[in-house]
């Protein structure tokens, strides 16, 4: 049987199933890499083209939430948007798989896995990394915004362009979902960095162990797993520019390490004494009320006066009511180009009866929500068009439990299909007459608990 060309990582901490693995895949597929180490990731994917990562969700004793794969799976498709991500977990603990799965996971396994279901869902993934990168074949040198009219937002943009054109460091404000990433994208876009790199680093995710190590790096030795030099994201920022989201998330007793490579310009390894200069654009964001923060102590003043030379803030879609529908069609066009070749691309298109619902719906997660749900839309719909219903934005008033008996009728069906095909995604949506986002939709919609 000749093997598949592909580069194929498996992440976990366990040695037998890091042997398992690689006995099974390098049967079927050209290269098979192993890790016991997820901080090894960013190094085999700068050196290697990994098509699919198999990625466990749990690495220390005590720790088995599942935090330590999300936060992993973020920082592959960060890295590498191409590399497909395919998770690992016990059964029991489904509900954080499909978190995953919202965020970018293309599917998950359970554990022990049946070898049969595991090669069938590595060959599809491996497929779809293919694909992504037929899609990517040429890189487009200008990326499209999506401005709108509304008043607060051209404000927003036209401070960004402003001070994008300096090296001052920003502070971007606003709501989960406003856009904040696509914003410091904006800035470094239209920089003097722009050919340089733009690293993104989700501070809300990083334990307080993780923090140092994370960002500024660790020499050969520093701690037990300390194998080989490795940089921080400061370093990979080098010349360019760094993305700190999530900043108010930052406990008191870490923010003085930030502060003090904000004052210096300077960051020092784990495991060194001396100082490396640092050249980086600073962009900060967060969701928090970040001045009551100060007012309360738990953010330091100090370091909010280093992060937002520039303050902007950016609207809700509650805000600019006037920009719902114009946005939904600039999002629909992108995901069609995403999923679609040629001219098929530009023929997907809204019902007409759609433009009110959108402006009625609450948004609640901001263009980000409106993302997600045109995109599962878009893979429900026939014939190119999207409908109400293929959109989920109907029924968005909470509705009592007694008053909804066929709400309870659906989750008890969900429930005893997911326990009789042992938590089985393909096989429990077989059943169920749903399509496999379907079916995750009303799993995230009734807090399935598996």
């Amino acid at each position: 049987m000749r093997k598949k060309q592909a580069q194929i990582l498996v992440v976990d901490d366990q040695e037998e199933i890091l042997f398992s693995a690689k006995m099974i895949l390098k049967k079927h597929f050209e290269t098979i890499f192993t890790t016991n180490n997820p901080k090894k990731i960013i190094s085999i994917l700068s050196e290697n083209e990994i098509n699919v990562v198999l990625l466990d969700m749990n690495y220390r004793i005590g720790f088995e939430d599942g935090r330590e794969g999300i936060h992993w799976l973020k920082e592959v498709k960060t890295l590498s948007p191409n590399t497909i991500v395919i998770l690992m977990t016990a059964f029991g603990k489904i509900d954080t798989a499909v978190e995953g799965i919202k965020i970018g996971a293309f599917d998950y396994v359970l554990k022990p896995w049946h070898n049969e279901k595991l090669l069938e869902t590595i060959d599809k993934a491996v497929a779809e990394s293919r694909k992504n990168s037929k899609k990517q074949v040429v890189e487009k040198t200008e990326k499209r915004y999506f401005v709108g009219t509304s008043q607060k937002i051209k404000q927003a943009y036209s401070i960004a362009e402003k001070v994008a054109k300096t090296d001052a460091n920003v502070l971007i404000l606003g709501e989960n979902g406003t856009g904040k990433y696509v914003f410091a994208e904006f800035i470094h876009q239209n920089s003097v960095r722009k050919k340089e790199p733009f690293i993104h680093v989700d501070l809300g995710s990083l334990s307080d162990n993780l923090f140092e190590s994370e960002l500024f790096g660790y020499a050969k030795g520093a701690f037990t797993d300390a194998k080989t030099d490795t940089p921080g994201r400061f370093e990979m920022a080098q010349n360019g520019t760094i993305f700190l989201d999530e900043i108010g998330n930052i406990p008191l007793h870490l923010q003085s390490k930030l502060l003090h490579v904000l004052q210096t310009k300077t960051f020092t390894r784990l495991g060194e004494s001396k100082p490396r200069p640092l050249n980086v654009r600073i962009i900060s964001a967060t969701n928090n009320d970040i001045k009551a923060e100060v007012k309360s102590k738990t953010f330091r003043e100090d370091l909010l006066y280093r992060i937002n030379t520039m303050e902007i803030n950016l609207p809700s879609l509650r805000e600019r009511k006037d920009d719902i529908v114009p946005m939904a069609n600039f999002i629909l066009e992108n995901i069609a180009e995403k999923y679609n070749h040629g001219p098929e691309a530009s023929g997907w298109h809204f019902e007409e009866n759609v433009a009110p619902y959108l402006e009625k719906y609450p948004w609640k997660g901001n263009v980000r929500e409106m993302e997600n749900k045109i995109e599962r839309a878009l893979i429900l719909a026939e014939n190119n068009t999207i409908s109400v219903t293929d959109l989920d934005i109907l029924d968005f008033e909470e509705i009592q439990e007694n008053d909804n008996p066929l709400s309870e009728m659906e989750k008890t069906a969900i429930e005893k299909a997911l326990f009789k095909h042992h938590g089985n995604i393909s096989k429990t949506a077989e059943e169920l007459g749903l399509s496999r986002a379907a079916l995750y939709r009303r799993i995230e919609k009734y807090d399935l608990k598996n």
